[in-house]
């Protein structure tokens, strides 16, 4: 930005294209400067890491394929918002930022719909679990929650990685249960059932309502703080407004630090909301020993760090530490 490269790329990209190519081109060569850049430390931290100390089977192709078609459909996402963001301050000046908050929103409920039956398999190969006393666990468990699934699925977890996991993913009809392979292989029934109770309960306790509403908040903060401050901002960097095609760095540079900044607010909800997930699915299931056991089976699989320093906690860390919630389970009145 200052070398003022964005302002100079999106003038040759006015002169040269014509203006429906302008944004995604001018957003293609955006992303791929930023994906040159990150390489080194991406390629360190998800495949030098996970190598060393043997949390990944993946090879060197593998994991390159992966992260292009990461980076493929993280660019078909932006660039669907970032159209949708330039036609809305186009055509309402002075309250584009709350259309723009509301029509993200939207796009972000859709795409959740879309992830589990578009985007996963992309990365991993899905199908119907086929253990049929586990299946009638799980759909007793989730009627008890008075959660509506569309499905149990088995993930092929163990072609990437040794670490385990479960999810509970999807809106409406797409929702659905993701099993990973080394779970379903490492662990117990009863083990496996209090997982899946802790994500059962977040859809009970509406933490999902509740974490949309805080997204939608932070992103109409983020929006409207834009509206008063970019014109400073774009003039700052040599540009006339959020409309020139080079400001777009800027916008993406709000989102970084307003991120940065709400960052541990929100990693400090996330735990609570993952505390009361942790007491509710203990209550429903009352296995107290299966939820201690699985946490410690976690910790050592995914190597965990189980008791970090509050200061790691506090910036870092979206789920109380494992020896918490341990400690948790063993204080719980299971009455």
């Amino acid at each position: 930005m200052f070398l003022g490269l964005p302002r100079i790329t999106a003038g040759w990209l006015r002169t040269w294209t014509s203006p429906w190519a302008a944004l995604p081109l001018f957003l293609l060569i955006l992303s791929l400067a930023y994906l040159i850049i990150s390489l080194p430390l991406t390629f360190y931290r998800s495949y030098i890491i996970e190598h060393r100390f043997s949390l990944t089977k993946q090879t060197l192709p593998e994991w390159f394929k992966d992260y292009f078609k990461s980076a493929g459909i993280s660019y078909l996402l932006f660039l669907v918002l970032f159209t949708v963001f330039y036609i809305v301050v186009r055509q309402s000046p002075q309250a584009w930022w709350l259309y723009v908050s509301a029509a993200w929103l939207v796009l972000s409920i859709f795409f959740a719909r879309l992830f589990p039956i578009l985007v996963i398999p992309l990365f991993f190969k899905c199908k119907p679990l086929a253990d049929k006393v586990l299946h009638e666990r799980i759909t007793n468990l989730a009627a008890r929650m008075k959660v509506r699934i569309a499905d149990v699925f088995e993930i092929d977890f163990s072609k990437k990685t040794l670490k385990a996991n479960a999810a509970f993913v999807g809106w409406g009809k797409t929702r659905r249960v993701l099993l990973a392979d080394t779970l379903l292989n490492s662990f117990t029934l009863d083990e496996i059932e209090v997982v899946l109770a802790h994500e059962f309960a977040h859809y009970s306790l509406r933490h999902i309502f509740k974490l949309l509403i805080m997204i939608s908040v932070s992103t109409l903060a983020t929006f409207y703080f834009m509206f008063r401050t970019s014109g400073a901002a774009v003039e700052f960097f040599g540009m006339a407004s959020l409309l020139d095609l080079g400001a777009l760095p800027v916008v993406l540079m709000y989102f970084m630090v307003i991120g940065a900044i709400l960052g541990p607010w929100e990693h400090f909800i996330s735990r609570c909301f993952e505390r009361s997930a942790d007491a509710l699915a203990l209550k429903v299931t009352g296995l107290r020993d299966a939820f201690i056991s699985t946490m410690d089976k976690l910790a050592d699989k995914n190597l965990a760090d189980r008791r970090p320093h509050p200061l790691i906690k506090f910036f870092f860390f979206d789920h109380p530490p494992i020896d918490e919630r341990i400690e948790m389970a063993r204080l719980a009145n299971l009455a």
